[in-house]
């Protein structure tokens, strides 16, 4: 099979049902950020995989997270909201805060703004989280639109925005835990 279709050559993509959406839509923008930030979190991955095994596998956790986040954004263009809720509630906001406050325990308090400069690994959590903080507000641009024939349910989309928030903290104290490490 091969990776060129041809199909998009106009400016529009396919979603899961084959329905053609333009590639410029709010929905793919969207989902093209949470890919971006999901893309560079697999940069982060590798890169401490072989020292901080623990922190690397919360990370593949989070892209599991973010595979599903950005199938229910995509969801709302076929009105298909009744297929992921399931799966998005598995990705819980209260896992990265235990996480946080686990990495927050061994960390001086923080008292006022930092450099996000130190460690290649920690600089490589601070681009991972302002990527996170670029993605939140198009997803939250997004979903406080709702103007699709299908919006997610509004359980659904305060927990994404959540998810979201919460994630940019976590590579924000991963990135000093990083540094203090």
């Amino acid at each position: 099979m091969k990776i060129y279709t041809k199909t998009g050559d106009r400016g529009q993509t396919s979603l899961l049902d084959g329905k053609r959406v333009m590639k410029s839509c709010l929905e793919m923008e969207a989902v093209g950020e949470v890919d971006e930030l999901n893309s560079w979190l697999g940069v982060l991955i590798e890169e401490i995989r072989d020292d901080f095994k623990a922190e690397a596998k919360k990370l593949e956790d989070v892209q599991r997270c973010l595979f599903i986040i950005g199938a229910q954004l995509a969801s709302v263009q076929v009105c298909k909201c009744a297929r992921m809720p399931a799966n998005l509630y598995t990705c819980k906001p209260a896992h990265l805060e235990k996480w946080i406050d686990e990495m927050e325990r061994k960390l001086p308090k923080l008292k006022s703004f930092i450099p996000y400069a130190g460690t290649e690994e920690a600089v490589k959590a601070f681009y991972a989280r302002a990527i996170c903080r670029r993605a939140e507000r198009v997803v939250i641009r997004l979903l406080d639109s709702q103007t699709s024939p299908c919006p997610l349910l509004p359980g659904e989309g305060k927990y994404i925005k959540k998810y979201m928030n919460r994630l940019s903290d976590v590579l924000f104290v991963l990135g000093r835990w990083l540094n203090k490490k």
